[in-house]
């Protein structure tokens, strides 16, 4: 699993540089659309994408802050696609809810992908039709998302869509035990080890936020579709996904 172990070593060097960075203080710059960037940002983006170019020179990489800065590939039959830094509002704010995410899609489909969630000393990785694991402070471990349970569903919602109208509706007539508001990626992963079941999005997400979570979630046993019932689509121009569920087995 060479290219997986790749990808886990450079998410594992960013979450060292992100702390690094927490520890030390930074400041948060505005973006040209609005949305927030800090050091962490750059760096871990650097590094990353610098080791990927690095090793594999021939696959195209796609990377949230180069594509912001305007710098755009065009993706091939495979493609690494990169958020250095997701969850970065919740980084600024203190919170722990951030994760670094590097994914390879293949075909148009996520293929693999290591998320780190860097403030908990978390890994998780997967290959699709191989199999997804969690690596902390206890050893490394085959995760595998769970049905859901007698008790009811638990419900991961993004933090700063609390007050989403559509939230409600989605959920009618479905057994819901609670509904646990937190940001980043790190909602797939908790579906990804079976201690949650259900992941709405309505609101708007890139290629690079979810390629390495699906490919963990899916690896592990669940599933990410759009609400047309259809996989996400990877590499599109534009790379922006429509609105879309993940869930466990």
């Amino acid at each position: 699993m060479p290219l997986l172990d790749l990808a886990t070593r450079l998410a594992r060097s960013a979450a060292y540089a992100i702390e690094a960075i927490r520890a030390a203080g930074c400041a948060v710059d505005e973006k040209r659309d609005g949305s927030p960037v800090t050091e962490a940002d750059r760096v871990a983006e650097a590094l990353i994408v610098e080791g990927l170019r690095a090793a594999t020179p021939d696959i195209p990489v796609v990377a949230e802050e180069e594509v912001a800065a305007g710098r755009l590939t065009e993706c091939g039959a495979l493609a690494w696609l990169v958020d250095p830094l997701d969850g970065t509002r919740e980084f600024a704010a203190g919170r722990l809810e951030f994760t670094v995410n590097v994914g390879l899609i293949r075909n148009g489909r996520p293929w693999l992908g290591a998320v780190a969630i860097p403030a908990k000393g978390e890994m998780f990785r997967g290959i699709i039709g191989v199999g997804a694991w969690k690596q902390d402070a206890t050893g490394d471990r085959a995760i595998a998302a769970r049905r859901p349970p007698p008790a009811g569903l638990t419900v991961l919602a993004s933090r700063h869509y609390q007050g989403d109208p559509k939230l409600a509706p989605f959920l009618e007539g479905r057994h819901v035990a609670e509904i646990i508001y937190i940001g980043s990626a790190e909602k797939f992963c908790r579906i990804a080890e079976g201690v949650a079941d259900l992941y709405p999005r309505f609101g708007p997400t890139m290629e690079w936020d979810t390629a390495a979570p699906e490919a963990v979630l899916v690896a592990a046993g669940g599933r990410v579709l759009g609400f047309d019932g259809m996989p996400l689509a990877y590499g599109r121009a534009g790379y922006k996904n429509p609105p879309f569920v993940a869930s466990g087995a």
